[in-house]
């Protein structure tokens, strides 16, 4: 864990279960919050400004980011102003394009320019990136999610992709990368060593945080007492070999 608070990447809790969400809210090492539609409906959530202002009630002094679940650009734009008043430390979610693949950069620079802090998500390119930037305001808050995991499932390395990505939102100070969807937790170590901004993490990999840093003698002669604890338990034996005679 000290190798963790030495990192200067920040970790954001991924989720939508608020029991979660408050387990977390005590544990200083998760600077922020981010949710979507997809992680509320797995996590039973029917009432969406309901779930989001009870989370906000656990978490009112971190970044939460909320997303709008619209597919047309007027009613994005109104769910977006909507969840921004919800509270100051809101970061409102738009998907960088809509479901038939149109950009929403007029409407990232037209909520940027009305100060909205936007999580503009879904990105997996790196001429996305520059896109959603030449739509950003400059010194604005944004933050701006590339899913480097999506990227790795596809078999690419996501690693220079992210690098290059960090170093076009130097030209907007305002704006912090997210790499989103990691898939374990060498990803933490790869977003920091580029100098990423952000990362955010799913409970069940939450867990496995204290992993990192850990003594590779000690993780082997774990792993060897997990195997002897379980055999035992199982009760498994082996008799004494049978021989044919041929």
């Amino acid at each position: 864990m000290e190798q963790l608070q030495g990192m200067s990447v920040k970790i954001f809790a991924d989720g939508a279960e608020l029991s979660g969400i408050a387990k977390l809210a005590a544990n200083p090492l998760i600077k922020g919050f981010t949710t979507n539609p997809t992680l509320m409906r797995k996590a039973g959530v029917s009432d969406y400004l309901s779930f989001a202002r009870s989370a906000l009630r656990l978490v009112p002094d971190r970044p939460f980011s909320f997303e709008v679940f619209a597919d047309d650009f007027d009613e994005m734009e109104r769910q977006a102003h909507v969840i921004a008043r919800l509270g100051r430390n809101v970061n409102v979610k738009i998907p960088v394009t809509n479901t038939k693949g149109d950009f929403t950069g007029p409407l990232i620079r037209r909520l940027s320019a009305d100060g909205v802090a936007v999580n503009v998500t879904a990105l997996t390119t790196v001429e996305q990136v520059r896109r959603v930037a030449e739509c950003l305001t400059p010194n604005v808050p944004a933050l701006v999610s590339v899913f480097a995991g999506r990227v790795a499932d596809t078999g690419r390395d996501p690693v220079p992709l992210m690098a290059e990505a960090v170093a076009v939102l130097r030209s907007k100070p305002g704006a912090e990368l997210i790499w989103a969807s990691p898939r374990e937790l060498l990803n933490v170590v790869q977003a920091d060593a580029i100098g990423c901004h952000i990362i955010t993490i799913t409970h069940d990999l939450l867990a496995k945080l204290p992993l990192i840093g850990k003594d590779l003698d000690e993780y082997s002669i774990e792993t060897v007492q997990m195997f002897y604890r379980d055999a035992t338990a199982a009760g498994y034996s082996i008799g004494a070999p049978e021989f044919v005679a041929s």
